[in-house]
C-alpha cells in the first residue's frame, strides 16, 4: 500500500471470547478485514482497525489472540478506555454487563458500537443513547440480520414490486438446544437464566423489531405469549440447574399498512423447514419464502389451485411450484459488512442509521412482550421518546 492513505482505527473489543464475539465479530469480521487490507475507501485509501482484546479469563484471551494474529490483550478494561490510541469501544458481553461499561466508554470520549440487546431495559438502553447523544460520540447496535442474503433478497423483491400489496409476514426461527446432561449444549447456560440476563423474547424479539421495521412496517402492537418448556438443564461445569428463562416465544405483530406479522422463535423445536430462520411473505401478487441465504418466489400466475380432500393424497406437489431467486450479488459475512459500514461512519462521517435508539427500540418491543405475556393481552408499541 505504499503512497495509500491509512485510517487506523483502535478499537477496544470488550467480551469477545463469548461464541458470537469470537466468531462472527473477532474473526469473520474484524481480523477478515485486516486480511484483505482494510476497509477500501479509494485505490488509495483504506480503514485498518486495530484491535485489543479485553476479557476476565486470561487463558481465552491468550487462545484468542493466536487465533487474530497476535492481537494485544487487556485485563483491565479501566486502563484501555485512557488509552488514546483506541477510539471505538465495542461490546459483546452478557446483556447485564453492557450498559454500565458501554456508559464508562462513553464518558472516556469513544464512540461505541455494541451488540444487541444494547441494555437490560428500556430505560437503560435509552440512558445510554442520550449519554452517547450528549458526548457527541458516534453510536451503532448491531443489527446483522438485515445484510443476510435472504433478507436483501426479500427487500430487492419488496422494492421491485413483486409482492403486490404485502398481506402477512410468518418467522419461524429456532432449533433444538440439547439440554447438557446426556449430549453437550450449543448455548451458554446464562442463555437459560432470567438473573443472567436470558430469555428467548429478550433475545430475539429485539431482532424481529429491526427486521420488521426495515423490510415491512414499523410494528404498532404486539401480543407476545412466553413459555419454558424444558425445566432443567446442565451448565459448562455438568451442574443440574432449574431454567428461570423463557426458551420459547410465540409473538404477533400488527404492522403499518394493515400488515400481521408472527414470529415463532424456539430453543424446543425440531427442524423440518429450509432453514434455521425462514421468512415467508405473502402479497397480493405473490409470495416469498427466505432462509439465511436462500430464498423461493411464487407469482400469482404460478399459483396452483388447491381443492380441499382428505381422502385422497393430494396430487399437488406444493414445494414443486417454487422458484429460486439467484444470487445477484456478492453477499459477504452479515456481521462484517456492518462493521464496514460503522467504520466508514467514524472515519468519513458517512450515514449510519443503527444508532443505539434502533437498539432501544429492540429492547423496548421486547419488554412489551414480556408485559403482553404477564397480562395476556394485546399491548401497543409508542413512539420512542429519544
Amino acid at each position: 500500500m505504499s503512497g495509500a492513505t491509512i485510517h487506523k482505527v483502535g478499537i477496544i473489543m470488550n467480551g469477545v471470547t463469548g461464541r458470537m464475539g469470537t466468531n462472527q465479530h473477532l474473526l469473520r469480521s474484524i481480523v477478515a478485514i485486516r486480511r484483505q487490507g482494510g476497509v477500501r475507501l479509494s485505490a488509495t485509501e483504506f480503514i485498518m482497525p486495530e484491535p485489543v482484546l479485553v476479557g476476565r479469563n486470561a487463558v481465552k484471551l491468550a487462545a484468542l489472540s493466536g487465533q487474530a494474529d497476535g492481537a494485544p490483550v487487556a485485563a483491565n478494561l479501566d486502563e484501555v478506555l485512557a488509552d488514546k490510541r483506541y477510539s471505538v469501544y465495542f461490546d459483546a458481553q452478557t446483556t447485564d454487563r453492557r450498559a454500565p461499561d458501554v456508559a464508562k466508554a462513553i464518558a472516556a470520549g469513544k464512540h461505541i458500537y455494541c451488540e444487541k440487546p444494547s441494555a437490560t431495559s428500556v430505560d437503560e438502553a435509552l440512558k445510554i443513547y442520550r449519554l452517547a447523544r450528549s458526548a457527541g460520540v458516534k453510536n451503532g447496535v448491531v443489527q446483522d440480520k438485515l445484510w443476510l442474503p435472504g433478507m436483501l433478497k426479500l427487500k430487492v423483491l419488496r422494492d421491485t414490486g413483486f409482492f403486490g400489496e404485502i398481506l402477512s409476514v410468518r418467522g419461524e426461527f429456532g432449533y433444538w438446544v440439547f439440554e447438557g446432561d446426556h449430549v453437550s449444549a450449543q448455548r451458554p447456560s446464562w442463555n437459560y437464566r432470567k438473573e443472567d440476563g436470558g430469555g428467548i423474547i429478550v433475545d430475539m424479539l429485539c431482532h424481529w423489531r429491526y427486521v420488521l421495521d426495515n423490510l415491512f412496517g414499523k410494528v404498532r402492537a404486539v401480543s407476545c405469549l412466553g413459555a419454558t418448556h424444558i425445566k432443567q438443564r446442565w451448565d459448562e461445569q455438568g451442574k443440574p440447574y432449574q431454567c428461570t428463562a423463557d426458551d420459547s416465544a410465540y409473538s404477533t405483530f400488527q404492522l403499518d399498512g394493515g400488515i400481521t406479522a408472527h414470529f415463532n422463535s424456539s430453543w424446543c423445536v425440531r427442524v423440518r423447514r429450509d432453514d434455521l430462520l425462514t421468512v415467508q411473505v405473502d402479497g397480493t401478487r405473490g409470495t416469498a419464502v427466505a432462509g439465511l441465504r436462500n430464498c423461493w418466489v411464487q407469482s400469482y400466475g404460478a399459483t396452483p389451485r388447491p381443492t380441499w380432500n382428505p381422502d385422497v393424497d393430494s396430487p399437488l406437489d406444493f414445494f414443486g411450484g417454487w422458484q429460486k431467486v439467484p444470487h445477484q450479488e456478492n453477499y459477504d459475512n452479515a456481521f462484517k459488512v456492518q462493521w464496514e459500514l460503522f467504520l466508514r461512519h467514524v472515519v468519513k462521517d458517512e450515514p449510519f442509521p443503527w444508532s443505539l435508539v434502533e437498539g432501544a427500540k429492540g429492547v423496548q418491543l421486547a419488554e412489551l412482550g414480556l408485559r403482553s405475556w404477564a397480562q395476556r393481552r394485546w399491548v401497543e408499541v409508542p413512539e420512542l421518546g429519544a
